[in-house]
């Protein structure tokens, strides 16, 4: 276990990353030119970073080959502009090692693992499965907590014992503990990222590094301008650019649909790199598009 700590830690993959969603051609296929122009389209709009293949880039219905290929294109566009944050996470350990390994060669500066799903670990077996996976390649890993999605959270002192592990160093926090997370900030040096909009300045102004978001796919400048107006000082303006998000929050991450399926939507209908989602995923109603539009000018206007 870790001492007490009172600094923030260094942000290992930067402060704002995209979850960014996984474009295919209106075929199905894999869009690795759409991929690229939104990355710079996202970078050059103030992400530090995106994370690849994760619930936002549907990982589950992505080959091990697309994977790869996504992280070699995003790579080739950005270049060294932004870190590029893997998914690699699934239900089975020997393939998540895969997957992180061929990230590696792939080009990426990290791996998000999320806590293996549907057969619920007990938590010896959680740390174990995220030790071997650290251990196995090179790379920095960002865990994962989201058991909305996985069935089984990581416990604070589950994180507590993790964090001596010299390769985990971040975690994307989707627990909706905050109590808990403000436990394990408190007493290790993990890199803590909102993985829920609404969260995203309550988590920064306890001592959080950041976001990783699905909303930033369509506003990354607005989400990145909380961040900037807290560490200047102006702590008003950060509140109320955090407010001023809620409804495009709601809208987008809590309306009944997948953030997958209402962000692409809204890509789609903004001419922007996203096309259809895979099944068993199906488009948003058109009634759900135009609302969801509406919603993402007025943000555009505040």
């Amino acid at each position: 276990m870790t001492t007490t700590t009172a600094t923030t830690p260094a942000p290992p993959f930067g402060r704002a990353l995209c979850a960014m969603i996984t474009p295919f051609t209106a075929s199905g296929g894999l869009d690795l030119d759409g991929a690229q122009r939104l990355a710079n389209r996202l970078v050059s709009e103030g992400c530090d970073g995106v994370v690849l293949s994760g619930t936002t880039g549907e990982s589950p219905t992505t080959t091990d080959a697309e994977k790869s290929a996504l992280v070699r294109a995003v790579r080739e566009a950005v270049g060294e502009r932004a870190s590029i944050v893997a998914g690699v996470g699934t239900a089975d350990t020997r393939h998540t090692v895969e997957l992180a390994l061929a990230a590696e060669k792939a080009g990426a500066d990290g791996v998000l693992v999320v806590t293996p799903y549907y057969s619920r670990p007990p938590q010896d077996a959680v740390e174990e499965h995220f030790r071997t996976v650290a251990d196995a390649s090179g790379l920095p890993v960002m865990l994962y907590d989201i058991p909305g999605r996985t069935g089984t959270r990581i416990e604070p002192d589950t994180m507590l014992r993790l964090a001596a592990h010299p390769r985990i160093v971040a975690v994307k926090d989707c627990a909706y503990d905050f109590l808990g997370t403000q436990k394990v900030l408190s007493r290790t040096e993990l890199a803590y990222y909102a993985g829920c909009e609404e969260h995203i300045l309550a988590l920064y102004a306890v001592g959080g590094t950041g976001y990783v978001s699905t909303v930033a796919n369509l506003v990354p400048r607005q989400l990145r301008s909380i961040l900037d107006a807290f560490d200047t000082g102006d702590t008003a303006r950060a509140a109320r650019l955090q407010q001023q998000a809620t409804e495009l929050i709601e809208s987008t991450m809590s309306a009944g649909l997948p953030g997958t399926v209402t962000v692409k939507a809204l890509l789609n209908d903004l001419t922007l790199p996203a096309g259809p989602v895979r099944p068993p995923l199906l488009p948003a109603p058109r009634e759900t598009t135009a609302a969801l539009r509406a919603t993402y000018e007025r943000l555009r206007a505040a």
